[in-house]
């Protein structure tokens, strides 16, 4: 029996001459898995805000497809949410949002502007038009992180 952990040395945990572990092994050990655990909490933080970025941009590109797609049936560009998630020519099933990270809006002759949240590093940017930041070559209209 190597290895229990016996609360009282003269019970007789194990067998005649076996131990338990002392305070100082457990308190030890207790120590490194905090220090592992805080390695792995640290590492994986910045990996919510790559994937809200990620989310963003995609959602980005579907709003962007939707108004096409709307404009292409249509002849005239959205002047409304709903008229994209909704009616003959429902595009998306719902608005895609985050406002924890990222709002996205509906500008007249069918803009899709991008806005960083409150608290998000590129929250004093204000709204990005989608269609002029990926055609200036911005790539990533969500620089959240």
């Amino acid at each position: 029996m190597t290895g229990m952990i016996c609360a009282r040395r003269e019970s007789g945990c194990g067998g005649p001459g076996e131990e338990g572990f002392t305070l100082i092994e457990l308190l030890i050990v207790i120590i490194v898995m905090g220090i592992l655990a805080a390695i792995v909490v640290f590492a994986l933080s910045g990996v919510t805000g790559l994937s809200a970025q990620t989310a963003c941009n995609a959602d980005a590109k579907s709003v962007e497809v939707a108004v096409q797609t709307y404009y292409t049936q249509t002849s005239s560009y959205p002047t409304s949410t709903s008229q994209l998630t909704s009616g003959a020519y429902q595009a998306l099933r719902s608005w895609p949002s985050n406002p924890t990270y990222y709002t996205i809006t509906l500008g007249t002759g069918g803009v899709v502007n991008v806005t960083p949240a409150a608290g998000t590093p590129g929250a004093g940017l204000g709204a990005k038009n989608y269609d002029t930041y990926i055609a200036t070559g911005g790539g990533n209209i969500c620089s959240l992180t």
